[in-house]
């Protein structure tokens, strides 16, 4: 009996499997430490991305939410005309009127003055940096072109808002906006 409890007492791991348990478990914790890694080396990228996106749609919003009228909206037959030849004295033509800017004082009144508008460093409405941003770029496409049964020319426009971020990456985002026919300039 002696000899059987001895054996008993005897068994465990050697050296030579705890040694080949530590290099299995090192192997395994390196493995999983580089997906760590990549995985936080990647977290910034949606954190830009989301904010190329949030920038773009609020752009894009600000742009759709402008009159559409064949006539300035300062022309006293903006809301009769039906074409260009019923504007009293101003037609709306792509890209904004001397003096026009998002910033004022004459601010941009439709939405063709947005054509061709680019901001380095992300801008409010009232000309203010936003906190953050400034590494971020934005400009403004904005071409009549044919949607669906709209194709008469003039009845809607492509607008077309670039995002450009700090890392370089660019996030494009596009909407339309249509002329309510003829009495709206909304």
């Amino acid at each position: 009996m002696p000899a059987m409890l001895r054996r008993r007492r005897a068994r465990g791991l050697t050296l030579i499997e705890l040694l080949l348990f530590v290099v299995v478990v090192g192997i395994a914790l390196a493995a999983m430490l580089q997906v760590f890694v990549a995985a936080t080396q990647a977290s910034a990228d949606p954190m830009i991305r989301r904010q190329q996106l949030a920038i773009a749609e609020s752009l894009l919003r600000e742009i759709q939410l402008m009159p559409f009228t064949w006539c300035d909206p300062d022309d006293a037959n903006v809301e009769a005309a039906s074409g260009t030849s019923g504007c009293a004295t101003t037609v709306e033509n792509i890209g904004p009127e001397a003096g026009e800017t998002r910033y004022g004082p004459t601010y941009f009144d439709n939405v063709n003055d947005y054509q061709g508008f680019t901001m380095s460093g992300i801008r409010d409405i009232g000309n203010a940096a936003v906190s953050g941003l400034s590494g971020y770029a934005a400009s403004v496409s904005v071409a009549p072109a044919a949607l669906d049964s709209l194709s008469a020319a003039g009845e809607a426009l492509k607008i077309t808002v670039t995002i450009t971020g700090p890392d370089a990456s660019t996030l494009v985002l596009q909407g339309w906006r249509t002329r309510y026919a003829p009495q709206s300039p909304y």
